[in-house]
């Protein structure tokens, strides 16, 4: 692209560079001359670069490829009269599609990823070995409210497959919520992904409520709803003493309230959540966490945060009430570079009461064992552009009693 193109071009959209994130390309550094000037047009989605984070601005293009850029802009109200005329015959060929299709491209996307799951269970003390896998396949739809607010929407498709080959399938509408601003607030309200700011270890599936949050390097975040899981559980009825048929409650009412705070190179947090009537725990759970992370050596992170329930006592018997997970992370595979790859490894201690519905694919235990406590190790690896498989190790067991499981879990998830 010309010099004097890409500056008119950029010139037209009158948009501020400085507004946006800094290096959108690679191959761009902040130094050359058409760095402003392709950072705006990058931000304002007339230009997408080559989709490996490089803009390669030293190609040649197609006048039909300057016709598209040239309709994206002027979708974007952009004035762009004269290199209008001067590509008015390609645009006229790209007319139905320009007119009906690039602004509705700007307001609405669709992504999905499908996912291949095995699990591998291996338990001590005479219990039962088993294996699993599963299928799973979500839509994403997001579509562009006004400049504010968007909407998100999410269909799940689960296949699982047993020995027999008989397969189950369940199909499902996993998210829809709108996420806005309001006054100097990041609001979000609807059917959401709640994991939680400890990573997981307390909370990792949907919630059906609203969740705000206000600054940035110091950022509290407060939201309030019902928990659900995935595959759905009874709930723990404290007035009847009894479970009660509900197929996708684990909890009731569930409050939470993170306050985060960036102190140069380290992130910390602490943190508040009430789960009513837990199903696991026939009680209400309320739970207090404290973390930090913070890098130790050039692309290693050490992470570590403590948990405390005020679950103390089940079936009149005293159980532990708090908790730790120690994790480190070397790099990670990223989904757009081929040969990318992380290596990481988690150490939990966690008390029944510290956990509702956890992140980890390894089997854990209740409170008949008063939580459990053990060690992951695992890694991922891109091995094509948007093609990343990952394997993780658990050795797990109950904090107490003879309950132990080790977990072999492989996944490998197609990105489009």
């Amino acid at each position: 692209m010309k010099k004097s193109l890409v500056l008119a071009m950029a010139m037209a959209l009158g948009v501020t560079a400085s507004a946006y994130a800094a290096n959108p390309f690679s191959d761009v550094p902040a130094g050359h001359w058409a760095y402003d000037s392709i950072n705006k047009l990058a931000a304002a989605g007339v230009i997408e670069g080559y989709g490996d984070t490089t803009f390669g601005g030293d190609k040649l293009m197609t006048r039909y490829e300057m016709a598209q850029i040239v309709a994206k802009a002027m979708a974007k109200g952009a004035n762009v009269d004269k290199l209008a005329a001067e590509f008015a015959d390609e645009l006229d060929n790209l007319g139905v599609r320009v007119a009906n299709l690039e602004k509705k491209a700007d307001n609405v996307k669709i992504t999905g990823e499908t996912k291949y799951r095995y699990w591998d269970y291996d338990r001590a003390n005479g219990g039962k070995d088993n294996s699993k896998d599963a299928l799973r396949s979500r839509i994403w739809v997001n579509g562009a409210i006004n400049d504010d607010w968007t909407y998100k929407a999410m269909l799940e498709n689960i296949q699982t497959f047993q020995h027999d080959n008989v397969g189950d399938e369940t199909v499902k509408f996993q998210r829809a919520y709108v996420t806005g601003k309001l006054g100097g607030m990041a609001v979000q309200a609807g059917r959401y992904q709640l994991t939680d700011f400890t990573g997981g270890n307390i909370y990792d599936q949907r919630l059906d409520g609203v969740q705000v949050a206000y600054g940035k390097d110091v950022k509290l975040t407060v939201g309030a709803g019902k928990a659900a899981t995935a595959t759905g559980m009874p709930k723990w009825d404290k007035k009847a003493k009894a479970y009660v048929k509900d197929e996708d409650s684990v909890a009731e009412d569930t409050y939470y309230a993170n306050l985060g705070a960036k102190l140069g190179v380290v992130d910390a947090n602490v943190g508040y959540y009430k789960f009513t009537d837990v199903a696991a725990l026939k009680d209400d759970d309320k739970i207090w966490t404290a973390g930090v992370a913070f890098p130790v050596l050039k692309d290693l992170k050490l992470s570590a945060v403590y948990l405390k329930s005020d679950v103390d006592t089940y079936n009149n018997k005293s159980i532990d009430d708090d908790g730790y997970v120690i994790g480190l992370d070397y790099k990670g595979a990223k989904a757009g570079v081929a040969g990318s790859y992380g290596i990481f490894a988690k150490y939990y201690d966690q008390a029944a009461g510290t956990f509702v519905a956890h992140t980890m694919e390894g089997e854990n235990f209740g409170v008949d064992a008063d939580g459990f406590k053990g060690y992951m190790v695992g890694a991922n690896y891109t091995f094509a552009k948007n093609i990343v498989g990952a394997v993780k190790y658990f050795d797990l067991e109950g904090k107490k009693g003879d309950d132990e499981t080790n977990t072999l879990y492989a996944e490998l998830n197609f990105m489009f």
